[in-house]
């Protein structure tokens, strides 16, 4: 009991900081007020980049997107240079879930307003704050500190019937995504739309590094499956808006956050490069601009 008071301890500072990214991540929402969409917008830039703290970049340097936590070395920005984009706007937020699309997100305005009938590419990253990518890992990391070989956080989002609560959000999660992109194509009717999926996060074989990240032994097998339902379902609702997917998990694979920090593009819950806990740093961020660049030029 002692060792795992010690434990407790010591990950109290990382899991604070974990706490402020779940604030940048799922938190920034409950500011937004109340928009009413634009419709038959004639301006927009020619690529206009949507999306959540996957796609902003928060804690990568340098930060240009105010409270939004954009970094000026995105995936958005790096597709935009690469393909020779001078007129780009990226309008991604940390904190952004598919309902901010339409609502203003603190003080900045709907994501969707963006767009208009001159925007030839978007890109659009979106879904993990719908399910709650935040809290998960926040509760995982938790949990572990008393269950570092069991899996407690599988338990904790199983339900009594023996329902897994997070395939439930996925899969609740789809018609908003088919939502945001039925939308995208009535703004900007002549574009080329690309949905991004998430990178790796926890490995992909399966295998939990606790104490150096405070995932149970049994859950990180539980979030990467999560995490692949999730991409998943992304890819599905691509298909079948018949829209591009840039799948980046699997170019990532093997730089999650459980290998040594000189391979790592997704920071742990203690990031040794620029980045908020379990987001991509300007590795990650590059890695991912890679997948899109790939997909648009496709």
């Amino acid at each position: 009991m002692a060792r795992l008071r010690e434990r407790g301890t010591r990950y109290g500072k990382a899991l604070a900081a974990l706490g402020a990214a779940s604030v940048l991540t799922a938190g920034a929402t409950g500011a937004a007020g109340a928009a009413t969409p634009a419709a038959g917008q004639t301006g927009g830039a020619r690529y206009v980049a949507l999306g959540d703290s996957y796609t902003s970049g928060p804690g990568i340097p340098e930060q240009t997107g105010g409270d939004c936590a954009r970094s000026s070395v995105n995936y958005p920005a790096l597709t935009a240079k690469a393909l020779g984009q001078t007129s780009f706007t990226d309008v991604s937020c940390s904190g952004a879930t598919t309902d901010d699309m339409w609502r203003a997100q603190g003080e900045n305005q709907p994501q969707l307003d963006a767009l208009g009938k001159r925007t030839k590419l978007v890109t659009v990253g979106i879904g993990g704050n719908d399910i709650g990518f935040g809290s998960i890992i926040g509760t995982c990391a938790q949990l572990s500190v008393t269950d570092p070989a069991g899996a407690p956080c599988k338990k904790q989002y199983t339900a009594p019937d023996g329902t897994d609560q997070l395939t439930t959000r996925v899969n609740e999660a789809a018609p908003k995504i088919a939502r945001v992109l039925k939308a995208v194509h009535e703004r900007a009717p002549y574009a080329k739309v690309v949905l991004v999926g998430y990178p790796t996060i926890m490995p992909d074989s399966g295998a939990s590094c606790f104490p150096a990240v405070p995932i149970a032994a049994g859950d990180a097998a539980y979030l990467r499956d999560t995490e692949k339902r999730l991409n998943a379902m992304l890819q599905e609702q691509a298909a079948r808006a018949h829209v591009r997917f840039a799948d980046t998990y699997g170019p990532t694979t093997g730089h999650d956050v459980c290998v040594p920090a000189a391979d790592r593009w997704v920071e742990g819950v203690s990031p040794e490069s620029p980045a908020a806990p379990f987001h991509p740093n300007a590795k990650g961020e590059q890695a991912m601009a890679g997948a899109v660049i790939a997909r648009v030029r496709s």
